[in-house]
Order: C-alpha cells, then sequence, then structure tokens
C-alpha cells in the first residue's frame, strides 16, 4: 500500500485546540429593515427572530442546543405516531421512539439533523435536507425550506419532493415558540398569563394520555374557543386542533398578543388543516409558559396510524406549503 505522508516539519492539528462547535452547527443570519433572523444548520431551525426590540420568537442562545424543538422543521410527520407504529401500502413499519415516556414517535426525522445550504442572501436563507431510507421509514424524500425577510414579516416556502422508487407517507409543520413579552426576552417579561390567543380552528382533538386523539370535539362554549382573542391566564395546552377556517387566500391562522398590545399573527396556506397549541407547562421551570408553541400541520396528530391528513407522494412527486 502506497500513500502520501506528512513530512517530519509538517504541523499536525492538536485534539480539542480548535474552534469549539456551535451545537446548532453553522449559523445563517439575515436581515431586512429592522427585522433579524438567525436560521440555523441543524434542523433548519429559525434560532431567533427579532423585530425592533421586539423578539417575535422566544429564542436559544446559540451556544446552547434547541430545546423542546424550537423552531425546527417536522418532516416527514408534525406531532407524534403511536407507538412508532403504523401500516403504508400493506407493509408494517416501526420507527425509533424519539419520546419514550409516551412511547411514541415524535416530530419526524429531520430536527436533529445537518442541512445543507443552497443560497443565502441578505434577506433570505434556503437549505435541503436529503432524508435516505432508513427500516422505519423506507423512503428517500427531499425537503427544501426557504426563510425570506420581507415587509411583511417572515416567509416560510418549503417544497418536498419523493425522489424514491415507491409512494411514500408524508406531511411537515413547525414548531415556534412565539414569545409572549413586549420586547427582547428578559428574566422579567410578562409570562404567558398575560397574553392572550386567537385561533382559527373549530374543533379540538380529545386527547388521551399519550396525547393521541381518541375522537374531536366542537370548540364552541369550551376552554378551547379561541376564535375570538381569550386570555391565556391559567390556561394549560398540548392540543390539537383542526376544522380551520380559512379566509379569502384560504390561509388560517393563530394570533398571539402580549401586555403591549402588539400580536404577533401565525398563518398558514390552505394545504395546514391542523394546528397544535403547547403552553410550555412541562418545560424547565425558567422557561415554562414563557412562550406558546404555535405549530401549523398539514396532518393530524398520530395521522401515520389514522391517515387524517397524511399525504401519499407517488415517485417524482412534490408538495409545496407555505
Amino acid at each position: 500500500m502506497t500513500g502520501q505522508h506528512d513530512s517530519p516539519t509538517s504541523p499536525r492539528p492538536v485534539p480539542g485546540t480548535g474552534p469549539r462547535p456551535v451545537p446548532s452547527g453553522t449559523q445563517f443570519p439575515i436581515a431586512h429593515g429592522n427585522q433579524r433572523a438567525t436560521v440555523v444548520e441543524v434542523g433548519a431551525a429559525i434560532r431567533e427572530y427579532v423585530v425592533g426590540d421586539r423578539a417575535v420568537f422566544q429564542s436559544f442562545a446559540e451556544h446552547e442546543v434547541s430545546w423542546a424543538y424550537h423552531g425546527s422543521v417536522l418532516v416527514p410527520w408534525p406531532n407524534r405516531v403511536r407507538d412508532g407504529r403504523y401500516e403504508f401500502d400493506g407493509e408494517k413499519y416501526q420507527l425509533a421512539l424519539s419520546e419514550p415516556a409516551r412511547l411514541t414517535a415524535l416530530h419526524g426525522l429531520a430536527a436533529w439533523q445537518r442541512w445543507e445550504l443552497l443560497d443565502q442572501s441578505a434577506s433570505s436563507v434556503t437549505l435541503q435536507f436529503r432524508l435516505l431510507p432508513s427500516p422505519g421509514y423506507p423512503f428517500h424524500l427531499d425537503t427544501v425550506v426557504r426563510y425570506a425577510l420581507g415587509d411583511d414579516g417572515l416567509a416560510v416556502t418549503t417544497t418536498s419532493t419523493n425522489v424514491g422508487a415507491r409512494a411514500c407517507p408524508y406531511a411537515i409543520g413547525f414548531h415556534p415558540y412565539v414569545w409572549s413579552g413586549a420586547a427582547a426576552p428578559t428574566g422579567d417579561d410578562a409570562p404567558l398569563d398575560a397574553c392572550t390567543l386567537q385561533l382559527d380552528a373549530g374543533r379540538r382533538f380529545v386527547p388521551d394520555e399519550r396525547l393521541i386523539p381518541i375522537g374531536a370535539d366542537d370548540v364552541e362554549g369550551t376552554v378551547y374557543d379561541f376564535r375570538t382573542s381569550r386570555s391565556l391566564a391559567g390556561v394549560r395546552l398540548d392540543d390539537g386542533f383542526t376544522d380551520v377556517i380559512a379566509d379569502a387566500e384560504g390561509r388560517s391562522s393563530a394570533w398571539v398578543a402580549g401586555i403591549d398590545g402588539r400580536s404577533v399573527q401565525v398563518w398558514a396556506d390552505s394545504t395546514f388543516g391542523f394546528w397544535q397549541i403547547f403552553s410550555g407547562d412541562t418545560l424547565p421551570a425558567d422557561i415554562a409558559r414563557r412562550s406558546l408553541a404555535v405549530e401549523p400541520m398539514t396532518a393530524a396528530p398520530n395521522a401515520f396510524e389514522s391517515g387524517e391528513g397524511l399525504l401519499r407522494l407517488l415517485p417524482g412527486e412534490s408538495v409545496t406549503t407555505q
């Protein structure tokens, strides 16, 4: 065997002496006017989004690991799959149980993976993730996400393509934590109890003890009726909603308003027929009920088992969402 060797005088790297890697990978900052955001390599997550002096999303620090899927792209399924088991086109599959306490497979396969940079400008960044076949999901899926800041705020566009040889089950969701304070986060900002929520959805999934739907009820007359803005004081939420109420452009929205009267709107196009709202009560004490996870989803919780909202992508077929 032959090879090229360093000369005796060539410097050799000393383990542990280089720059320490950032847990969320490469940072991709973008800006427009008084808006700035940082998208990260791991999970294509939005680590921070700030308008002026107001943090729109609760951020995590550059030296921290993203907590609770903060800002991540949830693909090829959002939410939970009961026991990680599902059947597709007559074959049975077993996913890894990424939420062991509830024996579920949670939030897809891309949130802790590196995404590849395709393009970046001053105000936008585009990343791609190629999901290779695995025993629990033996399908080949490419997903491209583009984040762009403009006069109307932050726009997120995704395109997923089945690049494999057979059909695959597919859904997607997003996991931003909308900040509840009136300004950039400090220890003195307002708790979630001082905020209000409005949500364009008419039915709530009734969950079992593992947060898997066992039915759905009309929200009218219940604590879960947020069709008009209501206080979040004392309301604990980790609930899925459907029967979305679309505007003239087919979009449904959630609005979170802080004590300063300003609100954040999260909207999703007609592909997203479902929302999950999480008030963060079970998070560590320093971040519990500090922000609201507002999660648009193209399929229901446990859709890999129930099929509700699940798409069947044929080879070469793509789906684009915004």
